[in-house]
């Protein structure tokens, strides 16, 4: 055996030791980039306990109608910012990454997966040309500052009719006049009103058993036919460290209007107002079982309406039956802490 050969053995043997048994040295091209050098040792074992929290967002937004309403009505209060969840995606990616985890990596798969299911269809624009009949509404807000602005924000809106919910009667001279120019018929009913450029009729108040008016119903009598608009103010929810989400009444007065648009005769049908509550809040199933929602069906984007100053929830609703959406949009802000919406229609 030569020199040169013993010295070629031993520099072997040195790698196969560094290396281990049976391993040997693979060409430059199989080992990849460097920063996989980096991640690999421990990749799989790091990351575990993001790997669950993906996993248990995953199963809060698949399985949000099992959320228990019996305590604090949690399933309806996470079913109000369930869109928000999302929120925890970039953040989930952004700790795998600096964790060099491939397990929370593959594991983020799973949340995004639902998140796109759920609302992914939101994100792109569903508007379709056409329609012939352009609805507003917006909750005014009884302590706005500038009813006449308000007032006249919403004429500018180009709808043929405008709801308008929590007008007080100290307010109600400065709406009237302001939209009188463009609205010839109007009707109010306790705190909602109802502004059309078509005959009205029909009109009453609708029982949402909260107490007082806060809801209405009328006859629109347009160039293509007539159609029942509702006006609805739900009550309102609250947040409470002690009681949690406090929805009751809200649901007790959902049930009520639902079962007011079951008996309605008219074909056509369309409801505005502040429902208080999201199409995702199963305790609208009254309503959302029976109407359409125009954002969801034509909507550009989320369409939030709620608090007006940083939108987190479409609180605010216009829902239809028996007539095609076409397209729906959020207005610019006015005085009130909601945003008003808008939508436009195929009769």
């Amino acid at each position: 055996m030569t020199q040169e050969h013993t010295a070629d053995t031993e520099t072997t043997a040195v790698a196969q030791d560094r290396l281990g048994p049976g391993i040997r040295r693979g060409p430059a091209w199989l080992k990849g980039p460097a920063w996989f050098g980096r991640w690999r040792p421990g990749m799989w074992r790091r990351g575990v306990v993001l790997a669950a929290f993906a996993v248990v967002l995953t199963l809060l937004m698949a399985l949000h109608s099992h959320i228990p309403d019996r305590v604090g009505n949690l399933g309806s209060l996470a079913e109000t910012f369930l869109p928000w969840f999302g929120v925890f995606l970039p953040i989930i990616l952004v700790l795998a990454l600096m964790r060099r985890s491939a397990t929370a990596l593959v594991a983020l798969v799973l949340p995004v997966a639902v998140w796109l299911n759920l609302f992914g269809g939101l994100v792109v624009s569903k508007e379709s040309p056409g329609g012939d009949f352009t609805v507003a509404t917006h909750n005014v807000d009884a302590d706005n500052p500038d009813p006449a602005g308000t007032a006249a924000d919403l004429t500018r809106s180009g709808a043929d009719v405008v709801a308008l919910e929590e007008v007080t009667p100290a307010a109600l001279p400065a709406y009237e006049k302001g939209l009188a120019g463009t609205y010839k018929y109007h009707a109010v009913e306790g705190t909602v009103g109802l502004w059309s450029k078509y005959p009205m009729s029909g009109t009453r108040a609708v029982d949402i058993r909260i107490g007082w008016k806060r809801a209405m119903r009328s006859t629109i009598s347009t160039p293509h036919g007539d159609v029942a608009v509702y006006v609805a103010h739900l009550p309102s929810v609250r947040v409470k460290l002690h009681a949690g989400f406090t929805a009751n009444q809200r649901d007790k007065s959902a049930y009520a209007l639902g079962k007011a648009i079951a008996k309605e005769r008219q074909h056509r049908v369309v409801l505005l107002g502040d429902l208080n509550g999201t199409m995702n809040d199963r305790s609208l199933t009254a309503v959302t079982s029976q109407l359409r929602s125009t954002q969801g069906a034509a909507g550009d984007g989320y369409g939030f309406s709620w608090p007006a100053s940083f939108p987190m929830a479409r609180i605010d609703q216009i829902m239809v039956r028996g007539v095609g959406p076409r397209s729906s949009w959020t207005l610019p802000r006015t005085g009130s802490d909601h945003r008003p919406i808008a939508a436009r229609v195929e009769l």
